[in-house]
């Protein structure tokens, strides 16, 4: 095979073979592809897409390109949640916790936060002591005795999707649906679970702006990770504005507690529960979906889903005491209002500005490898539908320097939009995908 025939191929809508696939995938991790030739395969992908065979083909390959981990020895449903990523998004705090509450094993891999959107990883950071960066053993015996490990993926996993994707970040093709759904799943095929579970987020808040394009992703992920032997379903849920009322490491933490003692705020606790309920069908613990919300319901009151997470901080070196005492975690310096100009009702409430200006603050990193200030962000006083008067506090950011307060207050102050008539309620659950 040569590889310039197999970019031909591509370039011309032309199908490829999963031999042909392996060859490309194989022989590009070991170095003996160079990245402008790959380069070139990508964008040929970006214009003349794949069919189903060539994504789930491509997706095994780069899931196959490096370490896995094994699951065997678990006794029972191994569980997985991904979400494409948003402005406030706690769910796998709250998530994870919940449902191993029920008798499920939840084993994830994480990422960090970049630009205006956060990562689960770096929230977790937030505990001291607590280590993301685990051996393969490590995440396996916490899985295993815990029922529930949170970690940082390694170049040891999927080594080429990374590869492939630090091409595509540069060739303007990261958002060839057929690459991103080989980039999610290969990430989630490195880990023997049984089913998983997609949060496809819509909204000016991720990278899904519009509900046609979201419901394309959402169907793909569901389809073929069903091909590659996976059980799924996926939820689309709104982020035209933010999750919950707090954005930022520790507030978000903070919240994800609040949340798991029963005590969260209702938009968040919805799409956990929901998303919980799809993952306790799949597993059989639950017949319908009223009879596995009002468990999850159960588990957030009397706090077991808490506890849960707790003694996953444990095992990982962390110090669970700040779960319980949350007053000891690192707070901001300085609090700064911002106030409505005008009475009437939050019509809009832009996710996209409010997570800009967390990191404008310091809550975000624009390159990988930055560093973030975890306590900083933005607490929400006012959401979409809420009643304002004038003068009153719409927000308040936490701040640690000023170096570009007044940037993240312009973010801020031009995310609200109010007007006289109090807007139509938008569900949380646009759609379901299985």
């Amino acid at each position: 095979m040569e590889t310039v025939e197999l970019i031909r191929k591509k370039r011309d809508g032309e199908k490829l073979s999963y031999a042909e696939l392996e060859f490309l995938v194989r022989n590009f991790v070991a170095g003996k592809i160079p990245d402008y030739q790959m380069a070139a395969f990508c964008m040929a992908v970006y214009f003349r897409s794949m069919d189903a065979h060539e994504m789930a083909d491509l997706t095994q390959l780069m899931a196959d390109s490096g370490d896995k981990l094994d699951l065997e020895e678990v006794d029972g449903f191994v569980g997985d949640k991904h979400s494409n990523g948003g402005v406030g998004d706690k769910v796998s705090l709250v998530l994870g916790p919940l449902v191993t509450s029920c008798g499920l094993y939840i084993a994830k891999l994480s990422g960090r936060g970049l630009g205006h959107t956060g990562g689960t990883i770096d929230k977790l950071e937030s505990i001291p002591g607590i280590r993301v960066q685990l051996s393969l053993e490590e995440f396996k015996r916490c899985v295993q005795t815990v029922g529930l490990a949170i970690g940082e993926s390694t170049l040891r996993l999927a080594p080429a999707d990374q590869k492939i994707y630090a091409l595509r970040d540069v060739t303007a093709s990261v958002d060839s649906l057929p690459l991103i759904v080989s980039s999610i799943l290969s990430k989630k095929l490195v880990i023997d679970s049984d089913g998983i579970v997609f949060d496809v987020k819509v909204g000016v808040g991720t990278t899904m702006p519009t509900l046609p394009k979201a419901r394309e992703l959402a169907k793909l992920l569901v389809s073929i990770s069903k091909r590659c032997g996976r059980k799924a379903s996926a939820l689309i849920t709104d982020m035209d504005q933010p999750l919950g009322y707090n954005v930022g490491n520790i507030l978000e933490l903070k919240e994800a507690v609040a949340t798991l003692s029963g005590h969260g705020p209702a938009d968040l606790e919805e799409v956990v529960v929901r998303l919980g309920a799809e993952l306790l069908i799949m597993a059989k613990k639950a017949r319908t979906a009223d009879a596995a919300t009002q468990l999850l319901r159960s588990k957030l009151q009397s706090g077991e889903g808490l506890q849960k997470l707790s003694e996953m901080v444990r095992a990982q070196g962390g110090n669970a005491s700040v779960l319980t005492e949350p007053h000891r975690l690192s707070s901001a310096l300085e609090k700064v209002e911002i106030r409505a100009t005008k009475p009437g009702y939050v019509h809009k409430l832009n996710a996209r500005m409010i997570g800009e200006a967390a990191h404008l603050l310091g809550a975000g990193r624009m390159a990988k490898g930055e560093a973030i200030d975890p306590a900083v962000g933005v607490e929400l006083y006012k959401k979409r539908g809420d009643s304002v008067k004038r003068g009153e506090p719409l927000a308040c950011l936490h701040v640690n320097e000023r170096v570009r307060l007044e940037e993240a207050l312009t973010r801020a102050r031009g995310a609200y939009e109010i007007t006289r008539a109090k807007p139509k309620k938008v569900p949380m659950v646009h759609d379901r995908i299985a």
